[in-house]
């Protein structure tokens, strides 16, 4: 019960100062994460009520089920480009609502990662590498600043344009902008970096305490919905200048139910669920490790797929749409003294108030701000820098990276994603394919290295191997050919030493390999030799043939090899 509930953990020892940490925490999270929610929700073309739902029950169902004691989860800005990327698609053949086909990606994502947990496959979150996540962050980042342009220049740009085509539209178009939106939007731009920015410094010369001075340059938002939201109220913009704000929102709590889901949308949506699924697991979970290591704290990433699938299943159970774990709210929930999962459910409770009774407050909030919150948000994404370091030391990793960057911008999200995968095991294949193979020679102190980096020393008659990869059917033909080679150039050579020290396992097409080659060097007059065989791969290659002909010795060190074959 305590591994399939952690709040049984913690919660025997809860305490009074634990409980005056987690509502600090708790408001200090809903006050940020409530006009981050609205623009998030707009980013998925979704109401922004929505983003509201999305961040209530979620964080409540993650707060029990979930690892970490200061991850929050919600709408964030990755996850919500993916379901309008989607959704964009999937109701353009008129067959499913939009806010149902977002229920549906919820309750698929939910479930796959509740069987992900269930079989143990936390280790499929590491699936996508740090190129290809940094190549598909990148361009996301761009394709999200190009998604509220027509927020932030007040203006209609035709959906279904690429990122470029949107900025290409947007400035011959000019004059059909609103100067008003984009005064509006560049100011409270200004007010969150200044809160972000500016107020941090005024506050550290003031001498508070670390913590507030934290939360007070999170909350740039709030203070740009409070100031422009009064203004478009007071001079009344909306009518005056057509400013366009948010308008009514539905108060009351959203509807409870499962959302109907037909044979062909399952099939339609199933795929984009996986890959959504996968993308936000990965980020909740990198951020919860970050966090964790702080306090020096452990992330079990089976119990964190098994809480982000019950905050995805609550998700699609009350109207809201997929989430996962956002990077700045969980440093906010961090910084402002959580103690444990129970801020979180002091958020749900806060976000669940304003639902009910205070929405009406948002009527006249000009969505120019909230594209601003978007905008700066996903601005942290874009990392030029990142594939600069990783073209100096990986080429094929920065032609990955820059391949998912190009696709994902002009072509989607999901098949950008799938050609950096693709390429990305290309570029692994190649690599094994032809394993670094080093001749070793006898240095001082019994060390043995690379005969082309050392002045090294060794019997004429014998030819020590080390093979720093494991053997499978991509390499195994390479290293036949290359041992033969080395046999036809030294024909003194009458011991063939393979250093098995970089090998980590053998496959069948590998071991029929060494079989051959053992019967052909046999009839040549030269014996072949192991060292330094792992356990396991000794484990298995004890019933074989290949040890059972073996022409050679298997020597525990490379020493123990050079020492005994010099002797003869």
């Amino acid at each position: 019960m305590k591994r399939m509930l952690p709040i049984l953990q913690w919660l025997p020892n809860y305490t009074r100062q634990t409980f005056s940490g987690d509502i600090v925490a708790g408001i200090t999270v809903a006050i940020m994460i409530i006009p981050q929610s609205m623009a998030y929700a707009l980013l998925a073309g979704l109401s922004p009520e929505i983003g509201l739902y999305a961040s209530i029950v979620p964080m409540m169902l993650y707060a029990l089920f979930g690892s970490s004691r200061y991850l929050a989860v919600g709408p964030v800005a990755l996850v919500s480009l993916m379901t309008a990327s989607v959704m964009g698609g999937v109701t353009a053949s008129g067959h499913v609502d939009y806010h149902t086909g977002a229920l549906v990606i919820a309750l698929l994502s939910g479930i796959l990662l509740l069987v992900m947990s269930l079989a143990r496959l936390g280790v499929l979150a590491t699936l996508l590498s740090k190129p290809i996540l940094s190549g598909f962050t990148s361009a996301a980042a761009i394709i999200i600043g190009m998604s509220q342009l027509k927020y932030l220049l007040g203006m209609h740009i035709p959906s279904g344009l690429n990122p470029v085509e949107k900025l290409y539209f947007a400035l011959s178009h000019w004059q059909d902008s609103s100067l008003l939106a984009l005064f509006v939007g560049i100011s409270s731009t200004l007010v969150i970096l200044f809160s972000g920015r500016v107020l941090k410094r005024l506050l550290s010369q003031l001498q508070p305490s670390v913590t507030l001075i934290n939360v007070c340059s999170k909350l740039g938002p709030l203070f740009a919905v409070a100031i422009f939201t009064l203004l478009a109220w007071f001079y009344n913009w909306h009518e005056i200048f057509n400013l366009r704000i948010v308008g009514d929102i539905p108060s009351g709590l959203p509807s409870f139910g499962m959302p109907i889901i037909d044979r062909d949308l399952f099939w339609e949506l199933l795929g984009p669920a996986i890959l959504i699924a996968l993308v936000g697991t990965i980020e909740s979970i990198s951020v919860a490790k970050s966090l964790a290591s702080k306090e020096r704290e452990k992330i079990e990433p089976n119990r964190e797929l098994f809480g982000l699938g019950m905050a995805n299943l609550g998700a699609s159970f009350t109207g809201a749409y997929p989430i996962t774990g956002g990077l700045s709210r969980s440093i906010v929930n961090y910084s402002a003294g959580a103690q444990t999962p129970f801020a979180s459910i002091f958020t749900g409770l806060i976000v669940l108030v304003v639902v009910l009774f205070l929405t009406s407050w948002f009527y006249f909030l000009p969505l120019a701000v909230l594209s601003s919150i978007v905008i700066i948000a996903v601005t942290k994404l874009f990392d030029m820098k990142g594939f600069m370091e990783i073209w100096r030391y990986n080429k094929g990793d920065a032609i990955s990276m820059l391949v998912t960057f190009v696709v994902v911008l002009f072509r989607g999200v999901e098949l950008g994603i799938f050609v950096g995968v693709v390429l990305s095991v290309l570029f692994f294949l190649f690599r094994t394919s032809q394993p670094h193979v080093a001749v070793l020679g006898r240095v001082e102190h019994g060390h043995f290295r690379n005969v082309l980096r050392y002045d090294t020393k060794g019997p004429s008659n014998l030819l020590a191997l080390r093979i720093d990869e494991s053997l499978f059917f991509v390499n195994a033909s390479y290293i036949e050919n290359l041992i033969s080679e080395k046999m036809s150039t030294h024909p003194e050579i009458e011991h063939l030493i393979l250093v098995c020290s970089g090998i980590n396992f053998i496959d069948s097409s590998a071991l029929e390999t060494l079989e051959h080659l053992s019967e052909a060097l046999k009839e040549a007059g030269i014996s072949i030799h192991l060292a330094e065989v792992k356990g396991p791969v000794m484990d298995k290659l004890s019933h074989t043939h290949f040890i059972q002909n073996l022409t050679g010795q298997v020597f525990l060190s490379t020493e123990d090899a050079f020492s005994s074959l010099a002797s003869k």
